[in-house]
């Protein structure tokens, strides 16, 4: 982990110091994503927040988009890279 950003060395610590909290049902999808997912990538240098305030068509980010893979689904994430989903999560 000697060439990762230090926000993920730390988001790695923190998950393995608490991993048994993390197990527990309670802890819901919404904290999974404040807590990890969202630092992750931003730790990535994606603008998770759209803190740049860009246009629907120019954000970073798509939060619950709705995609066709056969049926429809919404990934977390739709991560875009000049206007083209390159990844989701």
């Amino acid at each position: 982990m000697a060439d990762s950003p230090p926000q993920i060395t730390d988001l790695t610590r923190k998950f393995e110091q608490n991993i048994d909290s993390y197990r527990n049902q309670a802890y819901g999808e919404a904290e999974v994503r404040v807590e990890f997912i969202n630092p992750f990538f931003e730790a990535l240098g994606w603008d998770v927040t759209n803190k740049a305030g860009y246009a629907e068509a120019y954000k970073d980010v798509i939060h619950e988009d709705a995609i066709k893979a056969g049926a429809t689904k919404a990934p977390v994430f739709t991560i875009l890279l000049k206007q083209i989903a390159v990844s989701f999560v």
